[in-house]
């Protein structure tokens, strides 16, 4: 899987409002609220393994 499609709390659109984010054991890598903050620009080398 890569980099840039794995979930983390901290890229998570929801991270300010979240109230699982200190119980979720894996850190947040499955957690079915996730979904990725758009205003948080993918890094260059990332986009290059996108395409």
């Amino acid at each position: 899987m890569s980099s840039s499609k794995r979930q983390a709390c901290v890229v998570c659109a929801w991270r300010e409002t979240c109230a699982k984010k200190f119980c979720v054991t894996d850190g947040g890598a499955r957690c079915p609220d996730f979904s990725r903050d758009v205003s948080i620009k993918v890094p260059d080398e990332e986009s290059d393994e996108i395409q």
